[in-house]
């Protein structure tokens, strides 16, 4: 699990007079983020992040993430080489969500190899992959 959001939480904005925290602690520390192409829109993956992985985006200017299932920091990109770049970061009303929109480097966001996480579509009763792997897993990842 990751460390313990602080109180004293930095990501502070000015908006009409009031400040916006984002609320880690509704989840236990972590809070989802919502990765969107910016150019068309397209929602390429979810991620969960603390509040490290969210400082670490807005100052490096790259998505930055927590694995749950591994539990450890990691940035998009650092094994397969598609980065992203941030160029814009939105809250919910709520402040308990993030949506960053990105610039994709490379041609997937997926570690499947597809362009996005979202490649499954439910037709006509059952799940229909709608999608093909730009590049091969086992090649990229080594594993």
């Amino acid at each position: 699990m990751p460390p313990a959001a602080r109180s004293d939480n930095t990501q502070r904005t000015r908006n009409a007079g009031c400040m916006i925290r984002i609320d880690f602690e509704k989840m236990g520390g972590l809070i989802p983020a919502v990765i969107q192409d910016a150019e068309n829109g397209e929602v390429l993956m979810v991620a969960f992040m603390d509040e490290k992985t969210l400082n670490l985006t807005l100052e490096s200017g790259r998505t930055w993430f927590f694995s749950r299932s591994r539990n450890k920091y990691w940035m998009k990109g650092e094994e397969s080489g598609n980065t992203q770049e941030v160029v814009e970061v939105l809250t919910d009303c709520d402040a308990d969500t993030v949506v960053i929109k990105v610039r994709q480097n490379g041609p997937a966001a997926c570690h499947t190899g597809n362009r996005s996480c979202f490649f499954v579509r439910w037709e006509n009763g059952t799940w229909v992959e709608h999608s093909h792997p730009l590049f091969d897993p086992a090649q990229v990842y080594k594993k």
